[in-house]
């Protein structure tokens, strides 16, 4: 796709109240996506999506602005409320509607907000797609006639519907019995859905950060700030950890000495789990993911690729194999063969149930044979209009580097794509051999 004007990696995103997430805004993108799904619809009759939100106070106005624009363009609109993204992209390929949209911002504070689309499949949609949506834009607002407007209900039992699918993922023959529990849902999405599934299937159950009220998404707990479930568990005496982020499709997860297991590890132990019955062609990561990961799965005969940095980069890649299993250090990982999209709570249920099947309680012995490599990143900033890519002194630096890792760890540079910095990164499989190589990427003057 060619560079997209209001559509990032993952849909369309900004501060409330700015140039693009604000109601007049969100009036017309649900215009133009109407259109452009009505104009797409293969059984030629009115088209359905279901919006879903997490728990932000704008998602109240965005989610209005987005009804009246659908239904001016001749949709019909069925009204979630809070649920994960994952969850709507199940819904939306159960009830075989023509979309689903999610009004989240994942991780973000709750100042920030986004709009983001599943196609019937219940994937993210195709660049063309975006592309007519994004041309669509352009165009003046109109509303159909009276007779073809779009008519909007509520819909009540969306939670639960989703709770039954979380738990289909889990083998029937296993359950939770025995473990106790600490669920952490960031005050998001997931807040009145993920401690259900855990209990029903067994668990003791307690939580942290399910008492959302629109302004303290993500504050302070949630995957991204895992010391409040590492210290929760500690209290509580829990077995085991669960943090989700602000949509519920990001797992970060913590054992009793306190822990922490990343993306990487939890996707190994999905991984290790899978390839006892059945064969596991490859695995996807990103330019982030451990080196380590990438060095075990090769010693087992599973191949690895590395895609960009964005879950979106990991599907595309996935789907181009035909592979299943794939993942971001970050906490988004995807079980192609219990989902279609990237889903905390239900990948979750994927590391307990190879713990069930290993016959033990032990996370930390399940990935034992993993060894994660040291990984030391410095940010640097970077000057407009330098070519960092043919920089002598510092593609001369990092060709030193690389001779002296050897094949005991990797070299990787890369611009950031929100601001004037250059990411240095160095991996090995020893802390101070990371450590210099950093200091010498570091000590190359770029001005």
């Amino acid at each position: 796709m060619s560079a997209r004007k209001y559509f990032g990696t993952d849909g369309v995103r900004g501060i409330v109240g700015g140039d693009r997430i604000n109601a007049e805004f969100a009036l017309r993108l649900g215009y133009a996506a109407g259109r452009v799904l009505a104009r797409d619809n293969p059984s030629g009759g009115r088209p359905t999506v279901v919006i879903g939100k997490d728990t932000r106070i704008s998602g109240y106005m965005l989610e209005s602005a987005l009804e009246a624009g659908l239904s001016a363009a001749g949709v019909d609109v069925m009204l979630a409320g809070p649920l994960p993204t994952p969850a709507v992209a199940y819904l939306t390929r159960a009830w075989r509607l023509a979309a689903g949209v999610v009004i989240s911002a994942s991780h973000n504070p709750y100042y920030d907000n986004g709009i983001k689309f599943f196609s019937a499949a219940g994937v993210k949609l195709p660049d063309a797609t975006e592309a007519a949506i994004e041309t669509m834009l352009d165009e003046p607002l109109g509303c159909a006639d009276s007779a073809g407007l779009g008519r909007a209900r509520r819909i009540n039992d969306a939670p639960g519907r989703y709770i039954e699918f979380c738990k289909s993922t889990f083998p029937n023959e296993l359950d939770l019995q025995g473990l106790k529990l600490v669920v952490d849902a960031a005050n998001g999405a997931a807040y009145h859905i993920a401690p259900h599934v855990f209990r029903e299937l067994g668990a003791e159950v307690s939580v942290i950060g399910c008492e959302p009220d629109g302004f303290n998404i993500n504050e302070q707990v949630g995957a991204t700030h895992p010391e409040a479930l590492v210290a929760a568990v500690t209290r509580l005496g829990a077995d085991y950890g669960v943090a989700l982020d602000g949509d519920a499709d990001r797992l970060q997860m913590v054992d009793a000495s306190g822990r922490l297991y990343n993306g990487d590890e939890l996707l190994y132990a999905i991984v290790r789990d899978r390839a006892r019955t059945q064969p596991i062609q490859g695995v996807v990561g990103t330019l982030m993911t451990n080196f380590g990961l990438e060095r075990r799965l090769g010693e087992l005969g599973i191949a690895f690729e590395r895609a960009q940095v964005g879950d979106r980069y990991v599907l595309e890649k996935l789907q181009e194999h035909g592979w299943l299993f794939g993942g971001e250090s970050s906490g988004h990982l995807l079980c192609l063969d219990r989902h279609t999209t990237g889903d905390g709570i239900v990948a979750a249920l994927q590391v307990f149930a190879a713990m069930r099947h290993a016959g033990q309680t032990s996370l930390a012995a399940l990935v034992a044979d993993l060894k994660m490599y040291a990984q030391r990143m410095v940010n640097v900033p970077l000057a407009p209009g330098l070519d960092w890519r043919t920089h002598a002194g510092l593609q001369r630096a990092a060709e030193t580097v690389r001779g002296n890792l050897g094949d005991r760890g990797r070299v990787l540079i890369r611009a950031s794509g929100t601001e004037p910095k250059l990411r240095l990164m160095v991996e090995a499989d020893d802390e101070a051999l990371a450590e210099e190589g950093v200091r010498q990427l570091v000590a190359v003057k770029l001005g």
